[in-house]
């Protein structure tokens, strides 16, 4: 019995000290997790800075957490914001040589593709070379890789390029099979954000919309693409209608699109030949995060442009279910970071990034007023990302000057308003019985065992229309025009940068830099850093976020697929103002 204890104990004391020492070592290795935040590995004399084209674009890149890579989790994300200031950097640094692109299914606005590709075309006027290869290109990742000197594809690889299609999707059907109706209140004929959940096809004022600006963006990419492979527009829509992606690689060949098929092994080999790197030594590659993050080759100054990076739906408050801090944008927050850069001294101008699709009016109304608050101290600059449409443009209209990409899609300006009835599924369907005892008429506004009255109905579109009064109004101001004037390419409709900038919405086209630039020479500064708004969010606060909501908002992604976006939509018109500033729908380009 006295040995059983005794090994019973030294078992427990055993297991006690395990676990201590385990716990240290985990505390260690975060620490030095998070002590190596920031820090790139050296960059060695010829290098090649490689650039993988797979997964999702995001706008901004965000704090990687080295738990997810070693359990394998990890996501393939390309950020924007880390490809352009490596891209800046490697052109100026003499240990690259030369960019490799490895192709591959890339997602992506084409307004990012088209900002990635520009400063890849910037990045090759130092004189420096890309080479490109894929085993299979997207048509976002093949109109990215096309600047490159030579453009290569695996001898059974696939390329799309097969032109644009949008594919909304409507759920009136589904709706009315289960007894919901969704109230609408709206102003402008192509504000057809409501369309999915009311009708059972596209309008015809929506189909001329979309198809506008598709062709616009459709022709950039012809006129781009053409240029850099020294073809011409008419011989690209071709192909494009030949379905290349099921065709034979040589048909790619012959058509110009890329140089010729080859294996990864070729391609090695002519890496080498080009950084004069030995056979029998291995070729040194940098990426995008190592070549981001290494050391600036200008000195630091106090005088600053401030980015400020203003991506995602725009909210009151934050919702109560699991979000990114990049894929919402709040008020309240957004507002209180807009303060701080107007108070900071070293702050002498501010460039205003919008990536947004717009969300709620009350809330973009609050955001316009602090910007003119900060444009009272200091010049404010608007560099339009993929989308800067509806509320994303009321937040940018007040800035001195907008600069877009020609193929952002802003615009869009107009209020709509959506309230769902679900009496019908609620009274007949599941049997359930309302009554109601109220003080004066309305008392029960928006109660669930009715829909809006006639009366209702009047109200509430009379707030709608006062909503969109103040939005034109407001465009007018920034703008410097007349407001009848606003209401003639208002209506809701969405344009592309390019046709923006023939009607006066946007005053220049042109990416992130070049904004920066008329930031710095507003503020008459010639040496000047850029700083970056908001600070990520650290890797290791995710850690104490209810892990439970991030697991039920990865499984409804997963299970809904391509209706996640409308499921999505109504949730937050349910937990936000249901008064909203939004785009016709987000685009779905296939």
């Amino acid at each position: 019995m006295k040995d059983f204890i005794k090994y019973t104990m030294a078992t427990v004391v055993g297991l006690v000290l395990v676990s201590i020492i385990m716990g240290v070592i985990t505390i260690v290795s975060m620490a030095g997790m998070m002590a190596s935040e920031g820090m790139s590995s050296p960059i060695e004399k010829k290098s090649v800075l490689r650039i993988t084209l797979q997964g999702s674009m995001t706008e901004r890149a965000g704090e990687e957490n080295p738990l997810t890579q070693l359990g394998g989790s990890a996501t393939q994300q390309i950020a924007l914001d880390e490809a352009l200031q490596a891209l800046e950097k490697a052109a100026k640094n003499d240990k690259i040589e030369g960019i490799y692109i490895e192709g591959g299914a890339l997602a992506a606005y084409p307004a990012e593709a088209q900002e990635l590709r520009q400063a890849l075309l910037d990045f090759k006027k130092s004189g420096k070379w890309i080479v490109a290869y894929g085993d299979t290109y997207s048509r976002e990742a093949y109109y990215v890789c096309s600047v490159a000197d030579r453009v290569y594809l695996n001898p059974i690889g696939m390329l799309d390029w097969s032109g644009i299609s949008s594919n909304p999707m409507f759920f009136t059907g589904l709706m009315k099979k289960v007894g919901v109706k969704m109230q609408v209140f709206k102003v402008g004929t192509y504000k057809s954000a409501v369309e999915p959940y009311i009708a059972e096809h596209m309008s015809d004022a929506n189909r001329e919309q979309v198809t506008s600006y598709q062709q616009s963006i459709w022709q950039n990419m012809l006129k781009e693409v053409a240029k850099s492979r020294k073809t011409t527009a008419q011989a690209l829509n071709l192909l494009a209608d030949s379905l290349t992606f099921l065709a034979d690689p040589q048909t790619s060949v012959k058509g110009g699109l890329i140089d010729k098929t080859c294996y990864p092994s070729d391609v090695k080999k002519e890496l080498k030949k080009r950084t004069k790197t030995d056979d029998d030594e291995s070729l040194c590659f940098v990426s995008v995060a190592d070549m981001a993050k290494s050391e600036e080759l200008n000195d630091k100054v106090d005088d600053e442009v401030a980015v400020y990076y203003a991506c995602g739906e725009i909210m009151d408050k934050a919702p109560g279910f699991s979000a990114s801090q990049q894929s919402i944008i709040t008020a309240s927050q957004m507002t209180k970071d807009l303060q701080s850069l107007r108070e900071d001294d070293d702050v002498k101008a501010v460039v205003l990034r919008v990536n947004s699709p717009g969300g709620s009016a009350y809330a973009s109304e609050q955001i316009w007023h602090e910007v003119q608050l900060l444009r009272q101290e200091k010049p404010v600059i608007v560099s339009m990302g993929a989308l800067a449409a509806s509320g994303g443009y009321y937040i940018s209209c007040g800035a001195g000057k907008i600069f877009a990409e020609p193929t952002t899609l802003t615009g869009s300006i107009g209020i709509f308003g959506m309230i769902p009835d679900a009496s019908e599924l609620m009274t007949e369907k599941l049997g359930l019985g309302f009554d109601v005892v109220k003080t004066n008429k309305l008392s029960d506004f928006g109660a669930m065992g009715r829909p809006l009255n006639g009366e209702e109905c009047r109200l509430v579109q009379a707030y709608v229309n006062k909503g969109y009064e103040l939005f034109t109004g407001r465009v007018a101001q920034g703008r410097h025009m007349p407001q009848d004037s606003v209401k003639a390419i208002a209506e809701g409709r969405v344009w592309t940068g390019e046709q923006a900038l023939k009607i006066g919405l946007v005053d220049k086209l042109g990416n992130l830099g070049d904004a920066i630039a008329a930031a710095a020479k507003a503020a008459k500064m010639k040496e000047y850093s850029v700083g970056r708004y908001p600070e990520p969010e650290p890797w290791f606060s995710t850690l104490l976020q209810d892990k439970k909501a991030d697991y039920m908002e990865s499984q409804m992604r997963a299970s809904l697929g391509d209706l996640y976006p409308a499921f999505s939509l109504v949730r937050s018109i349910r937990s936000q103002n249901p008064i909203q500033a939004r785009m016709p729908f987000v685009p779905d380009f296939k």
